[in-house]
């Protein structure tokens, strides 16, 4: 019995009584067989379904007894959800799948499909009274599922799947991970456990945080794994949801390469360049994700289902099916009545199914129907599946603090394993005394491999825990670098001279930043044909400030492209696209608009590598125009300061160019950084030095500078985490530590200091994170006496970060700070009194030298 040994007990308890209390059909049906007269399943595949969900409450059950004795350390679990198996099913093992934490049936059923469709059937020798799993070619003679559309023909809804490149491969399997073997004094298996034993130990080694857990290594329980297609996704309030939007925007995009005949092999091969890739689905896929009802409140799941209808009302195709699973709670706040369905209803652009997830039938044929119109149509659509929710949110969660026993009572009456078990025995498909041998044999299994789990190693130490975060190879971005050279002055020559129109930017003369930032961006798009451009204005406009001018009519709509007013959607549309094999290039408009997507950057893109050990990634390099200091136009939401949540994002690689011939030298950099390594970068470009041309005095053009040609762009390159140093008159003086604007207004201090004999080292970190740690030390060390000069605010700016790096490395010299007020940036010339000025720098500097 499994009494003794899991918990709840009352949920097994009930389980059990439920079970016994079946009574026999009176006539046995072959399982081969539809499991009644008009249902899309036979009887065999609802037995597969069962099995499934089993082994999901018994991992629940397992977590819960794992945690009562300190060993275990999630326990949020999916009794109550297990009827999304029938979702898993009516879908293909290859089409992407982002999962919230309460899919553990689901992710079985995935993982089961894949083994099925892996194993050639002249292989597959599977058990007499078994049949192929759900979601594979239903037997002659099954009709589709029940409310399809006319006009879809009598094609089944179930789909042989055809040959696709299978992607990363799974983890091997170690020396002891063998099968599960028979318990002694018990009869051989009655149920297939054998199918979800591997899905089984994933979600087990997840609980106990081992580091043989084969995406997330032990950093978090996640449902995820590269040869299932599941992305991992450690979301509770639909973070996610945008980023499924952009893999749809991505796979239609990729789809419509290959029909245009870009086909390489099993996969679309996306460019040629740098980080040339396979697109990792086939052509005919689609993105499925799942969230709970209290999440549709969320602002990111309006923003994802809100971009998806725009963009099908404007008639590009996004083929993605949300899932929303419903059981009315989050956590303790219920949903009110009629509310979740009401807000899905009144989405414009996404067709609404609607399904019982107690009812396993009904679920799979309304799955099946909405999974089938996405895939014809390639439109948005949304599957509202009424769950409900058993032992709690969590184990910490006493439920009686806010729920009724009536109310307890009605959700365990709609247990959907006890719905599944009934079904099978009212059709004669199995009795409940088999159906709880093998409920009972998949409780051992399950109990047998959390403790084979238990004593596996944990992440050791820091590094182990950092491995799989952000990996930095520099030299091979200096090679794709290179490589890029070599392209663009050798096969490309001809295809640069002609998308520049006959006049190659070297030869244009020299540049201000945001001319250099536009050929940079130019030449990425040559040599990065799965590039894209995308954000508010950066098309038909060519960006507020023109940075992107001339760009869409060079290389195509498809390529640089408007977006709607939506900071959330437009990096959820790049973390998609960059997850599906492109290289994608969005634009926030400003950097205070920034502040409303941030958990796109730190909960998603940067989390990707960290949670599958590598396995996706979500390359990215999002352009943002902010700081402060432009001339007459200002206010806080043109002119913020205020990066200090980038540079507290780990992984991220943030770059402030201050000069034209640090742009595009930069920009490459980045590019290659996230083709080779999967990097998210963002690139922040000062605004007010977008079209300086002088430095010191009116016309002297010193802040212009020439586009460097391709031959020169190894000499010149810049790696991530290297500063720049300027020296004015002996340098042996003073340095000066600073980025961005600081530069401009530094060499004029440095200027005035010079008159007075005073020399000065300028450092123009260009890297915010990582910062140029080694440079900093040197150049301070070099002259005894620091000067930060730090645009942002005081309090959680830049120069926070250098005096800590100064003091880590025990550095003993005087140091002194110039650094904006904490203050918002306010309107007119009144910004001048809470931001650094030349003349403050100048300052400080005098009363650094003075000491």
């Amino acid at each position: 019995m499994l009494s003794d040994v899991t918990t709840p007990q009352d949920l097994d308890d009930r389980f059990r009584e439920t079970l016994a209390a079946l009574p026999a059909a009176q006539q046995r049906r072959d399982p081969a067989d539809p499991v009644t007269d008009d249902a899309p399943l036979t009887g065999a595949q609802v037995l597969d379904l069962f099995d499934a969900q089993v082994t999901s409450r018994q991992l629940d059950l397992a977590g819960r007894w794992l945690r009562s004795f300190g060993e275990g350390f999630y326990t949020i679990g999916s009794a109550g959800h297990e009827g999304n198996a029938a979702v898993a099913a009516a879908l293909r093992p290859t089409d992407p799948a982002l999962l919230h934490y309460r899919s553990g049936a689901f992710y079985c059923q995935r993982a089961a499909q894949a083994a099925a469709e892996a194993t050639p059937a002249d292989q597959a020798q599977p058990a007499a009274d078994t049949q192929p799993p759900a979601g594979t070619q239903p037997p002659a003679g099954t009709q589709p599922a029940t409310g399809t559309p006319p006009g879809t023909g009598t094609q089944p809804v179930l789909d042989p799947q055809r040959a696709v490149d299978p992607g990363p491969a799974a983890e091997p399997k170690a020396a002891d991970q063998s099968e599960p073997s028979e318990p002694s004094g018990t009869e051989p298996p009655t149920g297939g456990f054998a199918a979800y034993a591997d899905a089984a130990r994933d979600v087990l080694r997840g609980m106990v945080a081992s580091s043989q857990e084969p995406i997330a290594g032990g950093r978090h329980k996640v449902f995820g794994r590269a040869d299932l297609a599941i992305v991992p996704t450690t979301s509770t309030i639909a973070s996610h949801l945008p980023r499924a939007v952009g893999m749809g925007l991505a796979v239609e995009r990729l789809r419509r390469l290959d029909s245009a005949g870009r086909r390489t092999g099993a996969g679309v091969r996306v460019g040629s360049g740098a980080g040339a890739a396979h697109a990792p689905w086939p052509p005919d896929a689609i993105v499925v994700c799942s969230f709970g009802d209290a999440s549709v409140n969320h602002a990111s799941a309006t923003a994802a289902f809100n971009t998806a209808g725009w963009y099908d009302h404007g008639k590009l195709r996004i083929p993605v099916l949300f899932v929303c699973e419903d059981n009315g709670l989050g956590i303790s706040v219920r949903s009110p009545e009629g509310w979740v369905e009401a807000t899905l209803r009144a989405k414009p652009g996404i067709r609404y199914f609607s399904a019982d997830g107690a009812d396993p039938v009904q679920t799979y044929a309304v799955a099946a129907e909405a999974a089938a119109w996405v895939r014809r149509t390639r439109r948005p659509a949304v599957l509202h599946l009424r769950t409900v929710r058993l032992m709690g949110h969590a184990g910490a969660d006493a439920e009686s603090a806010y729920r009724s026993p009536a109310e307890l009572a009605e959700d365990l009456d709609r247990d959907p394993v006890a719905a599944t078990a009934r079904l099978l025995v009212d059709a004669g498909v199995a009795t409940g005394e088999e159906l709880l041998a093998r409920y009972d044999e998949t409780g051992w299994q399950v109990r047998r491999l959390a403790e084979e789990v238990l004593g596996e190693p944990k992440l050791a130490s820091a590094a182990d825990v950092v491995s799989t975060l952000a990996p930095r190879r520099p030299m091979r971005v200096a090679r794709a670098v290179a490589d890029a050279a070599a392209r663009a002055s050798g096969p490309g020559a001809g295809a640069r001279a002609e998308a520049f129109g006959g006049k190659p930017p070297e030869l244009s003369g020299p540049m201000t930043l945001a001319q250099s930032i536009n050929a940079a961006l130019a030449d990425g798009m040559l040599d990065h044909p799965q590039m894209a451009i995308f954000g508010e204005d950066v098309a038909a406009k060519g960006g507020v400030y023109g940075v992107t001018k001339g760009l869409r009519d060079r290389f195509g709509a498809a390529r640089v492209f408007d977006t709607l007013l939506d900071e959330t959607s437009v990096l959820g549309l790049g973390l998609g696209a960059g997850l599906a094999g492109m290289l994608p290039v969005p634009e926030i408009q400003y950097l205070a608009y920034l502040h409303n997507a941030e958990d796109q950057l730190r909960g998603e893109a940067a989390t990707m590598r960290f949670f599958s050990q590598g396995a996706f990634r979500n390359p990215m390099v999002v352009r943002v125009a902010g700081l402060a200091y432009q001339e007459g136009f200002g206010g806080h939401f043109h002119n913020d300061n205020s990066v200090a949540v980038l540079r507290d994002v780990p992984g991220l690689v943030v770059a402030v160019p201050a000069r034209p011939d640090d742009a595009a030298p930069m920009l490459r950099t980045c590019l290659a950084s996230a083709a080779v390594d999967g990097s998210v970068c963002v690139f922040l470009e000062p605004i007010a030095l977008y079209h300086t041309r002088d430095l010191y005095a009116d016309g002297d053009g010193e802040w212009l500078a020439g586009y460097p040609e391709p031959g020169a762009w190894v000499a010149g390159h810049v790696p991530i985490g290297r500063a720049r140093v300027y020296r004015v008159g002996s340098a042996d003086d003073l340095t000066i530590i600073t980025f961005g604007n600081g530069v401009r207004m530094s060499l004029r201090a440095a200027a005035v200091l010079a008159e007075e004999g005073v020399g000065t080292r300028v450092v123009d970190l260009r890297w915010l994170a990582p910062l140029p740690v080694a440079d900093i030390i040197r150049e301070s060390s070099a002259t005894g006496r620091v000067l930060v000069v730090d645009e942002t605010r005081r309090s959680g700016g830049v120069g926070e970060g250098v005096i800590a790096a100064l003091v880590d490395a025990g550095y003993v010299g005087a140091a002194r700070r110039v650094a904006a007020v904490d203050s918002f940036v306010p309107l007119g010339p009144a910004a001048r009194h809470v931001l650094v000025s030349a003349e403050a720098i100048t300052d400080g500097a005098r009363t650094l030298l003075a000491r």
